[in-house]
């Protein structure tokens, strides 16, 4: 006689970033690498760049995030005629007292979202530039800070030309990440048309902006080897001086490499993951795991690179299969410890004995 399988209950999420994750999931079907790169920006502090085909719900799992956080949040859908004070704000003139008043924008808020950034030209994507970087924005002759945290969630559509703007290189490289969304499986479409076509369920508010900026503080203290930080640096050296890690065949197809932001994202995203990982420090794997989405979005590819069909994804693939990989031993599991409370009190600590492998 055979018995049937018990169901297992699902596991009740423990920590509070399981607990928003948790909520996202009542909403969002899958989207698995979406929903864990948006938890990567909002504990690093750091912007999140969208881009996929309409109707992958893009728009929806960044206003689900929103609302399980709570605080402040907007939403501004770009179009081709806006100007730079419908973002930032203006002066207004006053007949009745006879002076100026100032008018705060929508970027006054903990959540940004960019609805389909590209629809706008430059002149308005690059008035985000001042508050992306330095948490603030110049009106008139004051300067005014946005609340804090302050994160800008913004999607752009890949597959239009028409009515849409490239965004400058200096904007995209304040995201910390660019995620690429791609369809469902038929399972998953089939639980949002199910979902989509019944009783739409409202997310709940989970923990508040102070509880967030209280969970920044702490992927702040998750331990990063200093040869996890060398690695970073190497992967990003690699893309400016391809040549120097035997990758002559990529030089031909990069006209820039990225920036320092990307080794800076890397370690920051690293620390981010591990915590989202239940860890306490970082590996290699976590720096590997971003590389895509912290670089594909900085690297500048040549006339060559387009007329060949080579993509930043798969340049960064080449880099990657050939800057050697820190890798721990075993037995030095429990130096992290140590050697995080040597870098907690301003040493640099010996980290946890990484070697390269290559």
């Amino acid at each position: 006689m055979t018995t049937m399988p018990q169901d297992i209950p699902p596991q009740e999420p423990q920590t509070p970033v399981e607990q928003v994750l948790y909520e996202i999931k009542k909403v969002i079907v899958g989207q698995e690498y979406l929903l864990e790169r948006l938890l990567v920006a909002l504990l690093a502090r750091g912007h999140i760049l969208v881009e996929g085909v309409p109707g992958l719900a893009k728009t929806l799992a960044i206003r689900t995030v929103a609302e399980t956080i709570g605080g402040l949040f907007k939403r501004i859908q770009f179009t081709p005629d806006l100007v730079p004070a419908d973002l930032v704000g203006t002066r207004i003139y006053s007949q009745q007292t006879g002076e100026f008043t100032t008018s705060f924008g929508p970027v006054f808020t903990n959540l940004l979202l960019a609805d389909e950034i590209n629809r706008a030209p430059a002149k308005v994507q690059s008035a985000l530039l001042e508050v992306m970087q330095e948490r603030q924005v110049t009106i008139g002759r004051e300067t005014h800070r946005v609340p804090n945290p302050f994160l800008v969630l913004a999607t752009q559509n890949p597959i239009e030309t028409e009515g849409t703007y490239a965004l400058p290189e200096a904007q995209v490289d304040r995201f910390m990440l660019k995620v690429l969304v791609d369809y469902p499986t038929e399972r998953e479409e089939l639980v949002v048309v199910q979902r989509m076509t019944g009783i739409f369920q409202q997310p709940r508010q989970i923990i508040t902006t102070d509880e967030l900026l209280d969970l920044q503080r702490q992927a702040d203290n998750v331990y990063v080897d200093p040869e996890l930080m060398e690695y970073a640096v190497r992967i990003v050296g690699a893309t400016r001086r391809p040549a120097q890690y035997g990758l002559q065949d990529v030089a031909r197809y990069l006209t820039f490499g990225a920036s320092p932001r990307a080794s800076i994202n890397l370690v920051l995203g690293a620390r981010a993951l591990a915590m989202l990982r239940s860890r306490e420090y970082a590996v290699p794997h976590d720096i590997a795991d971003l590389a895509g989405d912290v670089l594909r979005h900085r690297l500048v590819l040549s006339y060559e690179a387009l007329a060949d069909g080579v993509s930043a994804d798969a340049i960064i693939a080449r880099i990657m299969e050939r800057v050697p990989r820190p890798v721990r031993p075993l037995t030095d599991e429990g130096r992290f410890a140590p050697a995080r409370a040597q870098a907690g009190e301003g040493g640099q600590g010996q980290g946890p004995g990484l070697a390269y492998s290559g």
